[in-house]
Order: structure tokens, then C-alpha cells, then sequence
């Protein structure tokens, strides 16, 4: 135990500010230029698996080549939710009872997805889809806001 003072308080994060700030960071790896969006999923207080917005494995990257749009969207790229599952598939870890942190709520196809792998809280930052939320509560899945980008929710996981 430290019995030093070093003249300034240390205060130590909450695992839900700690959590939401890694899903930041991840989306900081995003490839596509229209969102940095970033997610980890938590199992027991660990984190199991990520991902961020990115083109498919091999193919060029939006920041390399430009994105390459439909209907106002880039379909160059992955979402970020949909890589998180992709490499929990890849590594073979079970994303089964997991908590999800969101940088931005998920999109309808990826909140399908992340219902069907038996993640059971989806917990976002910023809003995106309310067709995503709704589809996650049709599926059984928690879908919580953090109020702000200080992720002030507390939860255990």
C-alpha cells in the first residue's frame, strides 16, 4: 500500500467510463472517414472481443481509396459491431451473455446480429438508429444509453 502523497488526487475510473473510453479508442481505428465507431464486448468485467469500422480483410480502406457510396452510405466498409463478431467467430470466443459498448447505437442489421450471438446489454454513447434499439428489444437485448460522452451510467459490467 502506497503511504506517499504525490500532491495530486488520483481518482480511479469507473469500469463503465473505463469501458466506454476503449470502445472510443477502437473507434479511433476506424478506416472510414464518416464514422469512428468503435465497440468491445465484456464478459465478467473482461473484455473479450472488439471492433471498429473497417473494410473487409485484404480489401482497401476508405481513408486509402476513398469511400464508395450508395444511397448515402459507405459499403466499402464493416460496422464496427459486425467486425466484433467476425473476430470473436475467427478466435472462437463465445460473445453468449456479453455486454457490448457502443460508441454509436447499432444499426438494424447489427443489432440482429449482436441479438442472435446472445449478447444480453448493448450500451451506446451517441444515437444512430432507432430501428437498431428496437430490434435489440424485440431480441431480448438491453439496450441502454449513457446519457452523455462522460458514459455516466454505472453498471456492474
Amino acid at each position: 500500500m502506497c503511504s506517499e502523497s504525490s500532491g495530486s488526487e488520483h481518482q480511479r475510473l469507473s469500469r463503465p467510463k473505463l469501458f466506454m473510453e476503449i470502445a472510443r479508442l477502437f473507434g479511433r481505428r476506424s478506416s472510414c472517414p464518416r464514422a469512428a465507431v468503435g465497440c468491445i464486448a465484456v464478459l465478467e468485467g473482461r473484455i473479450v472481443a472488439s471492433g471498429y469500422v473497417g473494410a473487409p480483410h485484404g480489401q482497401p480502406h476508405c481513408l486509402d481509396v476513398g469511400c464508395e457510396m450508395e444511397n448515402g452510405h459507405c459499403v466499402r466498409t464493416i460496422h464496427a459491431e459486425s467486425n466484433l463478431i467476425a473476430w470473436a467467430a475467427r478466435t472462437g470466443t463465445s460473445l453468449l451473455g456479453t455486454t457490448v459498448w457502443c460508441t454509436h447505437s447499432p444499426c438494424r442489421k447489427c443489432a440482429q446480429l449482436l441479438g442472435n450471438v446472445g449478447v444480453k446489454r448493448v450500451v451506446y454513447d451517441e444515437f444512430y438508429d432507432k430501428a437498431g434499439i428496437q430490434q435489440l428489444r424485440a431480441q431480448g437485448v438491453e439496450a441502454l444509453w449513457t446519457g452523455s460522452h462522460e458514459g455516466e451510467l454505472e453498471l456492474s459490467s
